[in-house]
């Protein structure tokens, strides 16, 4: 004779199907949470690979003025800037620093958010900074010069130009 028949039987069923539950939605909460986890690091992933693409396409054009023999400066000088400041004194920033020495534009000072970190020979400021006045604010990291613009308009009235806009403009 088989003890505790039926009531047993589904006392067993019940155990298995909550453990069967409770897997099942474990591994659907863990699904979801990879599927977030995944898409956050996509989307930072393309938006570097899109900033990277637009930085090589400015340092491509930049190479093309190099070669046609024309100078960043004489732009700059056209629009009437003597003085300027660089912003985002990374990569291009310092190769426009670079690129102004020994010319007709003065660049007075660079602005960065790590100010603090970066060592060259002009002051580097926070966009928090005071500003002191230039004839332009010259914006080297162009993926983002839309913000970066609307900020500093609620700041300073000095023309702020994108790196961009001159190298084609040359």
């Amino acid at each position: 004779m088989v003890r505790g028949g039926k009531d047993e039987n589904m006392k067993i069923v019940k155990v298995l199907l909550r453990i069967v539950l409770s897997f099942s939605a474990g591994a659907v909460f863990a699904g979801i949470w990879l599927h977030r986890s995944m898409n956050k690091a996509y989307h930072r992933m393309r938006e570097m690979s899109d900033k990277h693409f637009v930085l090589y396409q400015l340092m491509t054009e930049w190479v093309r003025v190099k070669q046609e023999g024309k100078e960043i400066s004489e732009c700059l000088t056209k629009r009437g800037y003597k003085t300027i400041a660089i912003y985002g004194m990374n990569y291009v920033g310092r190769t426009l620093l670079n690129e102004m020495e020994g010319s007709s534009v003065s660049v007075v000072y660079g602005i960065d958010q790590n100010a603090a970190d970066i060592y060259t020979e002009i002051d580097v400021v926070t966009p928090e900074d005071e500003l002191k006045e230039v004839d332009a604010i010259i914006v080297t990291p162009i993926y983002f010069f839309d913000e970066i613009r609307e900020k500093l308009e609620k700041k300073t009235n000095i023309p702020i130009v994108s790196i961009e806009d001159i190298l084609f403009e040359a």
